[in-house]
C-alpha cells in the first residue's frame, strides 16, 4: 500500500474530506496541504503548517476545531494514530521489518547528524561566551527535556559553575521571578511549544535575565521569546514523546556547551572536576 492511498483511507482524511466544502478558501488551503503531506505535517509546528498554506496561524487553529478537534496538539495527535496503523499494515504487508536494532540506531545517528547541520557555529560561541559570564544559570524543562535540564546541572556543576535546574512549573515561575541582569536561563523543549516553560521564561526575560532556547522547531513560540535559539535534531510526533533520539540530541548540545565552557578556563575546570571527583569518592566501594 502506498503512502498517499493509506493516507487517503485514513479516518483523518476522510474526516477532513466531509468538512471540507464547509471550509472557508484560506482553510481549505490548510486542508489540501494536510492531505497532500500528512507525513510531513506531524513534524510541523503551527507556525510551520501556516506557512506552508500561506495563511495565519489563526487559521490553522481555526481548521482544527472546524474538524471537530480542540487544537493543534490534538490534530497532531490524530495524525499520528492515523499514521501508526498506516504503517503497520505496511509491515504486515511486507512481511519482513528492519532489524530493530539497526533501525533504532540508525535513527540516533540521523539525529545527531541532524543538530549538527542545525547547529549555527556563531550562535554557539555566543552561548558559551554568556554562560561563562553569567552569574547564575538555570536550565528549565518539564518531562523528557526535565531530565536533560537535570542532566545539564550535573554537567555544569563538575566544572564549578553556579547552576541549577527546576523542573516543577510552579518553582520555574518562582525561580524566574527573581532572577535579573546577568542571569542565564536555558529552556529546553523539543516541541518549541511546551506552555509552562515558555511562561516561566517570558517571566525570567521580563525580569533581566538572558534566555537560551534549545529545541527542534525553529518557528515556535520558544524562540520568539529567546534571545538565542539552539535548534536540536530528532524531531517528535506526538505518539513519540520523550523519544531517545530527541534527548540524545539536546545531551550531544549540552556536552558541546559544557566542554566549550570547560575550555574557556582549564585549570580551573579540570581543579573543578578532581574537587566534585573527590566529594563522591567515598559514596563508591
Amino acid at each position: 500500500m502506498s503512502n498517499t492511498q493509506a493516507q487517503s483511507n485514513s479516518k483523518l482524511s476522510g474526516l477532513i474530506s466531509s468538512y471540507y466544502p464547509s471550509l472557508t478558501k484560506s482553510e481549505q488551503k490548510v486542508a489540501s496541504i494536510v492531505l497532500q503531506q500528512m507525513e510531513k505535517v506531524i513534524y510541523y509546528s503551527v507556525t510551520d503548517l501556516a506557512d506552508a498554506a500561506e495563511v495565519g496561524d489563526a487559521t490553522v487553529l481555526r481548521f482544527c476545531r472546524k474538524i471537530g478537534l480542540k487544537g493543534y496538539q490534538e490534530f497532531k495527535l490524530a495524525i499520528a494514530k492515523d499514521l501508526t496503523i498506516v504503517s503497520q499494515e505496511e509491515e504486515n504487508g511486507n512481511g519482513k521489518p528492519q532489524s530493530l536494532t539497526m533501525s533504532i540506531a540508525q535513527y540516533t545517528k540521523n539525529a545527531i547528524d541532524e543538530t549538527i547541520h542545525l547547529l549555527e557555529e556563531a550562535t554557539l560561541r555566543e552561548t558559551i561566551t554568556i554562560l561563562d559570564q553569567a552569574k547564575s544559570i538555570h536550565f528549565f524543562g518539564v518531562g523528557t527535556s526535565g531530565i536533560t535540564a537535570l542532566d545539564a546541572k550535573n554537567r555544569f556543576l563538575r566544572i564549578g559553575r553556579r547552576t541549577d535546574a527546576i523542573i516543577d512549573p510552579h518553582i520555574q515561575a518562582m525561580t524566574a521571578a527573581t532572577l535579573g541582569q546577568g542571569d542565564v536561563v536555558v529552556g529546553l523543549s523539543v516541541s518549541g511549544s511546551t506552555k509552562d516553560t515558555i511562561d516561566s521564561l517570558e517571566l525570567a526575560k521580563e525580569n533581566g535575565a538572558t534566555v537560551v532556547a534549545m529545541t527542534f522547531y525553529a518557528r515556535s513560540p520558544i524562540t520568539k521569546t529567546a534571545d538565542l535559539v539552539l535548534l536540536s535534531g530528532g524531531k517528535e510526533s506526538p505518539l513519540e514523546g520523550g523519544s531517545l533520539a530527541a534527548k540524545i540530541s539536546q545531551l550531544f548540545i549540552i556536552d558541546i556547551l559544557c566542554t566549550g565552557l570547560a575550555l574557556k578556563d582549564k585549570n580551573y575546570s579540570l581543579d573543578m572536576k578532581q574537587k566534585t571527583a573527590q566529594a563522591v569518592v567515598g559514596k563508591i566501594y
